[in-house]
């Protein structure tokens, strides 16, 4: 059991110093957008605010999701880093269970174990939500994007959004907003 709590408080110390959103308890579990249509939410989307993320360094992050194959959607991040240069990464992903479409599994390595990513709403036209939560035993870390098709988000939307994350109990007052200024992302792909 000692053990166990070294090895516990050791993740939690990376965890924090990578601030990470590290939470008591387990996942939430948080309703997904009903009917959710892959098909309607491919393309484009600029990232509005998100939870910090170890994995994410930089500005002006945007996702392209595409059809693969039929279940299979093709992701493509991109963000731009601090020295100027653009950072992206490929993955896919799919839902476990068709009867739950909106829980999607995404992998960005070749075999490596899936992550959760749970369109909670969307209207697919400008906006949305997703979360994905990592279980650690007595901890959890949350993962939260509030997305949109263009660079901005009317702020009304954006409050709507943080109340369902507030809702379901993840922590929307720790949002981060992403830089998504014309001028500043004038690099990124269009």
């Amino acid at each position: 059991m000692q053990a166990f709590q070294v090895i516990s408080l050791t993740l939690l110390s990376v965890l924090t110093a990578s601030a990470q959103t590290i939470v008591p308890g387990r996942c939430p579990k948080a309703a997904v957008q009903e009917n959710f249509d892959t098909a309607r939410y491919l393309g484009r989307w600029y990232e509005i605010q998100k939870l910090p993320a170890v994995f994410q360094k930089g500005e002006c992050s945007q996702a392209t999701y595409t059809l693969m194959s039929p279940g299979i959607v093709g992701i493509l991040n991109e963000e731009l880093l601090a020295e100027g240069t653009i950072n992206s990464i490929n993955g896919t992903a799919q839902a476990k269970d068709s009867s739950e479409p909106a829980k999607l599994e995404v992998s960005f390595f070749e075999n490596s174990a899936g992550a959760p990513y749970w369109v909670l709403s969307t209207d697919y036209d400008s906006y949305s939500l997703v979360y994905g939560c990592t279980d650690l035993g007595v901890l959890h870390v949350d993962f939260a994007w509030i997305l949109s098709r263009q660079p901005a988000l009317p702020a009304e939307t954006i409050e709507e959004l943080k109340n369902i994350l507030a809702s379901n109990g993840i922590p929307a007052e720790k949002l981060q907003v992403t830089n998504q200024e014309a001028a500043f992302c004038s690099s990124m792909p269009e």
